[in-house]
Order: structure tokens, then C-alpha cells, then sequence
């Protein structure tokens, strides 16, 4: 979805993108201080060198990034990762400094703040059950295979020959 679709959600909706801090502006000017936002945080250097992996060749948000965004030439992938995590990190501070309905997480520590993140929002239900999701991995990062790779590179091709061009 695009356009005001795209953040059309239902009352009592919850959405978990991390590609939301993109959209940062424009949540704002739809939501504003009405809406409860969670900046759902985990290890920095995991995070890093999650995004230091995310090289593919078509498609990739870290090449779009250091090419297509910043425009800075030949740098490390760790350094391009290192300041991409920043500068969304920065971004997302600054949406939320003014927001009165607010959680900043630990995604380490979920077992910790989710009851209250429960009772903040008035959720109903089993929580200790709803809490024990917090031990299971889910959309976990498998090793890239030659498979993987193979159908990665594909993805990027339909990418390429099915959606419609930029501008």
C-alpha cells in the first residue's frame, strides 16, 4: 500500500515495521500525540551487523542507502550499517521527544516491560501466555546458502522486471 492507505490502521491496531521510521513525518501528521508509539529496541551491535549483511545486489536497503541516500563512495559495511542504525536511531528520537504516549524497549527485556506495556494499553486477556511469545524467534535471520543467495538474486530480478520504475 501507498499513500494514506498505508497507514489507514484500525482503532486498536498494532503495527511492528522498523521500515515505519521512514515514514516518520507522515505519521506524525495523520496521529500525532493520539496514538501510543513503542521504540522496540535490541543489542546495537546485533543490530549493526544485521544491516552490515543486507548487501544484495538488487533490492538491498544497505547499498540504496550508502549509494542512493548518503551518495558517500567506498565505505565499510560495517561503517555504512553503523551509520545507517544512527541515523534512523536519531530519527526516531526526535518523532518521539514530544509525544506524551510513549515506551522505549529493550527487545531483550521484553519478559520485563510487556505486562506493563499490556496494562498501558488497556489490552485484555491472557498475558502471561501473550508473554511467553517473547521466547520464541521469529523471522530469526537463517545463514545465507548458495540456495538462498540464488533465490535472493531472483527476488531482485522480478524486483526489477515486474515493478513499475521509480519516477
Amino acid at each position: 500500500m501507498i499513500g494514506a492507505d498505508k497507514f489507514a490502521y484500525p482503532a486498536d491496531h498494532i503495527e511492528a515495521d522498523n521500515r515505519l521510521a521512514w515514514h516518520l513525518g507522515r505519521l506524525d501528521a495523520i496521529y500525532g500525540d493520539d496514538a501510543f508509539y513503542v521504540h522496540l529496541t535490541r543489542d546495537r551491535e546485533k543490530v549493526v551487523a544485521s544491516y552490515a549483511e543486507r548487501w544484495a545486489a538488487v533490492g538491498g536497503i544497505m547499498p540504496a542507502y550508502l549509494n542512493g541516500v548518503l551518495r558517500a563512495g567506498r565505505h565499510s559495511r560495517r561503517a555504512a550499517a553503523e551509520d545507517f542504525v544512527d541515523t534512523v536511531e536519531a530519527s526516531i528520537a526526535a518523532f518521539l521527544k514530544d509525544k506524551s504516549m510513549t515506551m522505549s524497549v529493550r527487545l531483550e527485556e521484553a519478559a520485563a516491560w510487556f505486562p506493563a506495556f499490556c496494562r498501558r494499553i488497556g489490552a485484555e486477556g491472557d498475558v502471561q501466555a501473550a508473554s511467553a511469545e517473547w521466547s520464541h524467534a521469529h523471522n530469526s535471520r537463517r545463514p545465507r546458502t548458495g540456495i538462498r543467495k540464488l533465490k535472493q538474486k531472483i527476488k531482485g530480478i522480478q524486483q526489477v522486471l515486474v515493478e513499475p520504475p521509480l519516477g
